[in-house]
């Protein structure tokens, strides 16, 4: 079956904080609006991240994430379950501190990966960001693989 984009009108998205809580100019929408010049850019602060819950389970085969460069995370860890089930690890990911579209492949052995998981909700946690006071700052954010 072919990969399709996960993420949609449907999907529930909450992200652990806002710059200075202007939604309007940086809010969590911007990372799926396809335009080049809108961000997601969070408050400053540790282990920011983005969480998911998908209208129906989906089973995630890659991980499309463009970061500012200087406003990026050297450690990544998405988590993952069903509805009713606690989230439980599925990688660690390390995206390089680059403006470059990034693409995880859960056929990678080493490096930017997703394990194959059939989930209903999606967490990605920024661990460590390479700027100073902690923000982070994602233009894109793509969730590809298979609805079930």
């Amino acid at each position: 079956m072919p990969m399709e984009p996960l993420i949609c009108a449907d999907t529930a998205t909450r992200v652990s904080s806002v710059l200075n809580r202007d939604v309007k100019q940086f809010g969590k929408k911007h990372m799926f609006d396809t335009n080049e010049e809108t961000c997601w850019n969070s408050d400053q602060g540790t282990r920011q991240w983005v969480a998911l819950d998908f209208p129906r389970t989906v089973k995630v085969s890659q991980l499309h994430i463009q970061f500012q460069g200087g406003f990026s995370s050297r450690l990544c860890t998405l988590e993952g379950c069903r509805t009713g089930e606690e989230l439980v690890k599925i990688s660690d990911l390390y995206p390089d501190d680059t403006n470059a579209m990034q693409i995880s492949f859960a056929t990678l052995r080493a490096g930017f990966q997703v394990e194959e998981t059939a989930l209903d909700k999606l967490k990605i946690t920024f661990e460590n960001s390479t700027d100073f006071f902690g923000r982070i700052v994602v233009y894109h954010l793509r969730v590809l693989g298979e609805r079930l």
